[in-house]
């Protein structure tokens, strides 16, 4: 579903070249929950930037089910990132003149798909995150935790094939991030998504069936998690 070959990002700090990543190669099967973890630095963010089309590589190339897109027109990829890709950021970006149904709702009305089956979906997906009784409610109404379960609803609204998740747990406290992880993983595998996420928690990791580490903008680990962690959510966030 998705491959990585010879990915590279170089930036220009004043008169010297600063190398972010290096020379990636990988592959994320379809239905695969890879983790990708490192330290502050380390290019994971800006790997994931790619994956999604949303900068350029200055050498390599990003496949997302066969298909190069690295270097697409921004029309181009902003039709493969609304059809192929659902995001789930560390800090929610919802919109605040939106109520939780609209902001879900919103990915839906940019494919200009069909607002009553659109509509049936929306409030599907806010019921499975537990919000069905918010979904007339405005952000600036909603704890963290409820913001990010509508984060959630909205990346999955157009059953996308690969879902990118940027430390979807980082501005929680323990519990509301225990929760917002079990969401994130039952919705993964009632969806049939492939999922990415973005970490340096090793708890969060040992949920995946694979972890790539990051240094320096090199892979140094890449390796299947032969027994992905079984626990309550919660129960191991709370140990970690």
């Amino acid at each position: 579903m998705i491959s990585v070959e010879g990915l590279r990002k170089s930036i220009r700090n004043g008169s010297r070249t600063v190398d972010i990543l290096k020379g990636l190669d990988f592959t994320v099967p379809q239905g695969q929950f890879a983790a990708v973890m490192g330290s502050s630095g380390s290019g994971k963010s800006t790997l994931l930037g790619l994956l999604a089309g949303l900068d350029t590589p200055t050498a390599g190339n990003v496949f997302l089910n066969g298909t190069a897109i690295s270097y697409f027109p921004e029309d181009k990829l902003a039709q493969v990132r609304g059809k192929t890709i659902g995001f789930v950021f560390q800090s929610y970006q919802l919109i605040p003149t939106l109520t939780a149904l609209e902001n879900v709702l919103l990915p839906h009305e940019l494919n200009a798909d069909s607002r009553e089956n659109g509509l049936a979906r929306a409030r599907e997906l806010l019921e499975n995150v537990g919000l069905g009784d918010r979904m007339d409610h405005y952000p600036v109404q909603l704890s963290g935790g409820e913001q990010q379960r509508v984060a959630l609803a909205r990346a999955f609204i157009l059953r996308p094939p690969i879902v990118l998740a940027d430390e979807p747990t980082g501005n929680l406290d323990t519990t509301n991030g225990a929760h917002v992880l079990e969401l994130l993983l039952n919705l993964n595998r009632t969806e049939g998504t492939t999922l990415v996420l973005v970490t340096h928690d090793p708890v969060l990791a040992s949920y995946a069936d694979r972890r790539i580490v990051l240094r320096d903008g090199l892979i140094i680990a890449d390796e299947m998690n032969p027994n992905p962690a079984g626990a309550p959510p919660e129960a191991a966030l709370a140990e970690g």
